[in-house]
């Protein structure tokens, strides 16, 4: 099915349904079509409790090989882990299913059932796989949680549906994700760093990974090599567009830049529908670069720093959030980046006990949330009053210090006046907040997540990078009382990396006539 025919048979109704029928309507409970019941099925099908392994796209691999799958789908696959469907005499086969019928239905499913379907016989495949390599997939993805965990081993991570309630492991590709930093999730893409440093894009569906221009172009690092002119150390020096705060530079070895330089990282768009920009924040003192995705070097952005980790692309510009709520929108367009500034400082000073976040909401507007948090502990409020406290102490456990938000406050942003108007509630949206592109999604179209909630995952700094064997702050905020609930328990998750959201993208990239890799 080429590209027009099967943007086509999205859009219209299959020949057989009345006409004008919700694509949704295919899945419900009520629809009484025969050639529908087994997809029904499949959808209702559930596997007990506990982790289940991905379902491998296409479960036999001549399969796989004969609809064209790309050899990177083994990353993200394993045994398929459930009942086979269960035919009936009134059902047709799978495969007499039209193929338009099957992009159809295919296209209004969440991912997870999408993988499940792809995986029943040879022309769910194809249907599975026009879906994700056109980018038909559903566009209202409920996000899942991310996480790693020493029950799957170094090369794998977790998967947690809030949808199904249910966790899945991902086979992923090298280097190991457990050796690496997760410093963002934007539009279905992890920002990773590696051992040495290096940025990498990985998409968790699929198993594509993307390398960024290397650490090495940005401004304050430069390489260290050894007599065989490989690359030994780094050098990261202590200035922003302003000043040189110490001299001089430190040397760091390979993997521990990563600990010192990387703030966060994000995306302005999916990388498998186009062209786009990762914008990194990073230090000394949470400065801003960015590479268009056909860079081969990061371009600085002096003399601007200080910005919280958390920004967002809104008609072609970058708001970024300074650590005392001032917004910045800078035009990445043109031929030079120009600024401006969209509301002044809202704070005197730097709050390290408390996160900023600038987030869109559905219908447009611009909100700027701030997340109160309580460290508790031997580095906690609980120990500021003791002014006699002995400094020769070793420094505690990490595992000692909890940090838990205690309160969420959301404004809106006012471009006109200038200035942020508290509001009371969210009303029917919800916030996902974290190490992860800040999203604000509306009840409506996500009717199993709760309205004026917040989903938190843990990103509160310093205590994240320094304390990272330490619990973390992941939860289910509620505005209208303050509490905090648990997503599930006994969690799931190991420490480090901390979990993160993120939103599963199945469209692949063709990299062999891709020409922006």
């Amino acid at each position: 099915m080429n590209a027009a025919s099967a943007v086509e048979a999205r859009q219209r109704p299959p020949p057989c349904l009345p006409f004008a029928v919700p694509v949704a309507w295919l899945l419900s409970p009520t629809t009484d079509a025969p050639c529908l019941r087994v997809a029904r099925q499949l959808r209702e099908r559930k596997n007990g409790s506990g982790a289940e392994f991905w379902p491998r796209v296409g479960d036999e691999r001549g399969r796989a090989r004969e609809a064209g799958e790309n050899s990177d789908s083994e990353f993200q696959t394993a045994d398929l882990n459930f009942a086979p469907v269960r035919m009936t005499a009134e059902m047709p086969s799978p495969a007499l299913l039209p193929p338009d019928i099957l992009v159809c239905i295919f296209s209004a499913l969440q991912v997870p059932d999408l993988v499940r379907a792809g995986s029943v016989c040879s022309s769910w495949l194809s249907a599975y796989t026009s879906v994700c390599n056109l980018g038909l997939h559903w566009p209202q993805q409920t996000p899942c949680l991310f996480y790693t965990s020493g029950s799957t081993g170094d090369g794998a991570a977790g998967l947690y549906s809030l949808e199904e309630k249910k966790a899945y492991t991902l086979r992923l590709p090298d280097p190991p994700i457990r050796s690496r930093n997760v410093i963002g999730s934007s539009y279905g893409w992890l920002i990773t760093a590696d051992e040495r440093s290096e940025l990498h894009l990985l998409n968790p569906i699929t198993g594509q990974q993307i390398a960024l221009p290397s650490v090495t172009t940005i401004e304050q690092v430069e390489p260290v090599f050894d007599g065989a002119g490989a690359i030994q150390k780094y050098e990261y020096s202590w200035y922003d567009g302003k000043k040189v705060y110490y001299e001089p530079p430190s040397t760091l070895a390979l993997d521990e830049l990563r600990g010192y330089l990387y703030v966060k990282a994000f995306l302005s768009s999916d990388p498998s529908a186009g062209d786009y920009i990762v914008v990194l924040i990073h230090n000394p003192w949470s400065q801003l670069s960015f590479a268009r995705s056909s860079a081969k070097r990061w371009t600085w952005l002096p003399p601007h720093s200080y910005f919280e980790e958390y920004c967002v692309i809104k008609d072609g510009s970058l708001y970024a959030l300074s650590k005392k709520g001032e917004i910045q929108a800078f035009d990445l367009n043109g031929p030079e980046v120009t600024c401006k500034v969209v509301i002044e400082n809202v704070q005197d000073y730097m709050d390290y006990g408390m996160s900023m976040y600038v987030v869109q909401a559905p219908c447009g507007d611009l909100l700027q949330i701030w997340r109160i948090c309580d460290p508790l502990g031997e580095y906690g409020g609980e120990d500021e009053e003791d002014e006699d406290e002995d400094v020769s102490e070793p420094e505690p456990d990490s595992g000692s210090v909890v940090v838990n938000t205690t309160m969420i406050k959301p404004y809106k942003v006012d471009t006109a006046a200038k200035i942020l108007v508290e509001v009371s509630n969210l009303g029917d949206n919800m916030l996902f907040l974290g190490h992860n592109q800040s999203l604000c999604l509306h009840a409506e179209e996500y009717p199993l997540l709760k309205a004026n909630h917040v989903y938190l995952t843990d990103d509160h700094e310093p205590w994240n990078s320094s304390f990272k064997d330490r619990t973390r702050d992941v939860g289910v905020f509620s505005l209208e009382n303050n509490i905090r609930e648990e997503i599930v328990s006994p969690v799931l998750w190991s420490n480090w990396p901390p979990p993160v959201w993120i939103t599963p993208n199945p469209r692949k990239i063709n990299f062999v006539s891709d020409k922006r890799i």
